[in-house]
């Protein structure tokens, strides 16, 4: 992979006209563990082991990171983390100012609504006239709706995103309980929703610091079960529309949904689910949806060889028809009084926060899977034996050791090391904690063979670029931006599947020359809402000429490697004057992000062009390029271009 890297780098820089391109642990109550790493048979030094581990379970290394590591000891430093209970007091100030953080699910259902919802508020209440909409200036009547907003309190939408993504950045970039900030991404990578289906950005915040954060560490049948009762995968996989198909739908059924309408009929607003008459509307049985019955095998525990049938994906959607959302969260409506919860469990109903399984909905008829017979007449309870049965299968623990595996030591992970930590997914019932030791413990972990052995995704890259150099974030909106266009749409994976983690799904022409104008860009100051102070990173010291500039902070950005061959290729970049316009324009010419920006994307860059105001000033005028980006004039020192090419380059890029 290495080898392949270094090529395509050396073909776009002639293709272009370029000549190349391709603290806080310090604790005095550490636990100091028993057990040692075995990096030292695979001749490693302290140093390098510090390196190695950090470069797998951080978002990149802080300058001096690697000396502290190796002083308190890896094995320390990896049982702090999977503690994860260091002191976070400046991501708390940080990320004060985003209110959705800590609103509920409902709370965020109500605060931040549909556009669509909005304007039919607005015309139900009177402040805005069904046909003058219909006929008039669309400018005029969304002036009428943002003015409407603001009078009853509504953000929106893409405010409630623009402070998920800050959040995810601002947490990465300087949480001190890293392997949790990456766990939390593995995570929810594996168990991925995405932001444009309709219906599921209310239920993303919720998701991931509700359902993923807190269990990254703990069983995976935990997690599993989770991630199946969330607003968020329901919506998105459609489970919440999976009932009992219409035909075989019984009396006592009937009888049940009757009952849930009347959950919706207890509601102060239900304009937005009453037709002509004003009645309410009774929410339709549309039958048997499979999305979720199959990704929760194929991606989620066993997968796609993991041993059952189609008919067996079946089974396991009629066993889960009913698991749906409590209606006020479904429906967007807000309930008079909490319903009578002694009630609903004589019935079969579960009633869980914001899950509901509605037994009106659910198939009680006898279900075979994988071998399995779930006998007729149950009810909630055979979805948790479902997911029991899953989460516990061999073939899971096969198949999250590799994807742990993937992740974390390479992707091409050897067959001896999964199966190691398989056979510890196992005999700890799914225990994740564990299962990562085993991985740690492992001598193939620490092989000189695995060694940067992984390529950095956007979002690594962009974050271990900020580490690196000590960057301050102010905004992190445009630092989406950069991350959107080398590839990587936070939250907006559109398949279940995740983003690949693979380096080869990541490396190709555009990406590169992406790559290399975000590292210039960085460097430079062009990025607003981000500050470098590149002398700063030695001490102060400004190095004699481009030659030198290039060897120190290779060193710098890029500690405990050797970096002669990473000199030897940079070097010819160093005096061509015009480099940061070749990149741009080449990148321009490569690729695009504008097929990527959701519709939303435009008012977040506004919402947060008011919150850089202040930065204006600092930074210069800013400029906006073809894709949405948002540059400042910055500086093109010599300094900034030698780190920006070294970010830019292969080797950086590695992890």
């Amino acid at each position: 992979m290495k080898k392949t890297i270094q090529s395509l780098c050396l073909l776009i820089l002639i293709s272009t006209g370029i000549t190349t391109l391709s603290s806080y642990y310090s604790n005095s109550q550490t636990h100091f563990p028993s057990y040692k790493f075995p990096y030292k048979s695979a001749g490693l030094s302290d140093k390098e082991a510090a390196a190695h581990i950090l470069s797998r379970f951080s978002f990149g290394t802080t300058p001096g990171q690697i000396d502290e590591v190796a002083k308190m000891g890896t094995e320390a430093w990896f049982e702090s983390q999977l503690a994860a209970n260091m002191p976070d007091k400046l991501i708390e100030s940080m990320l004060a100012n985003y209110p959705s953080l800590k609103m509920t699910n409902s709370e965020i259902v109500q605060t931040y609504p549909k556009g669509g919802q909005v304007l039919k508020m607005a015309i139900r209440e009177g402040e805005l006239n069904k046909d003058s909409v219909r006929k008039g200036d669309k400018k005029d009547y969304k002036k009428d709706v943002r003015e409407y907003m603001k009078a009853n309190e509504l953000k929106p939408q893409a405010e409630l995103l623009r402070e998920l993504m800050g959040q995810k950045i601002m947490r990465a970039a300087y949480s001190s309980n890293q392997l949790n900030e990456v766990m939390t991404d593995f995570w929810f990578n594996h168990f991925n929703v995405a932001i444009s289906k309709g219906g599921v950005q209310q239920f993303v915040t919720s998701y991931e610091r509700d359902v993923i954060r807190p269990n990254v560490f703990g069983k995976f049948e935990t997690l599993l079960l989770a991630t199946a009762k969330s607003p968020a995968m329901l919506t998105y996989l459609d489970n919440n529309k999976s009932s009992v198909n219409q035909e075989n739908t019984t009396a006592g059924q009937k009888k049940l949904a009757k009952m849930r309408e009347d959950m919706m009929q207890n509601a102060m607003d239900t304009s937005m689910q009453k037709n002509a008459n004003g009645k309410i509307k009774k929410p339709r049985m549309q039958g048997l949806n499979e999305n979720y019955a199959r990704e929760i095998m194929e991606l989620h525990t066993l997968g796609v060889d993991g041993g059952y049938t189609q008919a067996d994906v079946t089974e396991a959607a009629r066993v889960l028809t009913g698991w749906s959302l409590n209606p006020e969260i479904e429906y967007n409506i807000k309930a008079r009084k909490q319903p009578n919860e002694a009630r609903l469990k004589k019935m079969g109903f579960v009633y869980d926060d914001n899950f509901l399984f509605a037994a009106n909905k659910h198939d009680k008829g006898e279900k075979k899977v994988l071998g399995q017979i779930f006998p007729a007449g149950q009810g909630y309870e055979e979805g948790v034996r479902l997911i029991h049965m899953l989460a516990t299968h061999a073939h899971t623990a096969k198949f999250i050791s590799r994807k742990l595996a993937v992740r974390f030591v390479s992707d091409n992970p050897p067959q001896s090391l999964v199966d190691k930590m398989a056979n510890t997914f196992l005999e700890k019932k799914g225990n994740i904690k564990e299962v990562l030791m085993a991985m740690v413990l492992a001598p193939e972990f620490w092989a000189r063979e695995a060694l940067r052995e992984k390529t950095k995704s956007p979002f690594e890259l962009a974050i271990s670029s900020v580490r690196s150099t000590n960057a301050q974030i102010t905004a992190p909106y445009q630092l989406y931006q950069w991350i959107t266009k080398m590839g990587q749409k936070m939250y907006n994976y559109q398949a279940p599947t995740g983003f690949p983690d693979k380096g080869q799904y990541w490396i190709n022409t555009g990406s590169l020359l992406n790559r290399m104008n975000f590292g210039l860009a960085l460097a430079s100051g062009r990025i607003p809402g981000i500050k470098v102070n590149l002398l700063a990173l030695n001490n102060n010291h400004e190095p004699e000429s481009a030659e030198a500039a290039l060897k120190t902070y290779s060193k710098i950005l890029m500690p405990e490697r050797n970096v002669d061959e990473t000199v030897k290729r940079l070097t010819p970049l160093l005096n061509d004057p015009e480099l940061i316009k070749k990149v741009d324009e080449a990148a321009g010419k490569t690729t695009t992000a504008k097929e990527a920006m959701s519709q939303d994307d435009g008012d977040m860059m506004m919402n947060e062009k008011k919150q850089n105001k202040m930065e204006e000033g600092k930074i210069g005028k800013k400029k906006n390029d073809s894709d949405g980006i948002q540059l400042a004039t910055g500086n093109n020192t010599m300094l900034a271009q030698v780190v920006g090419i070294i970010i830019g380059s292969p080797e950086f890029q590695r992890r």
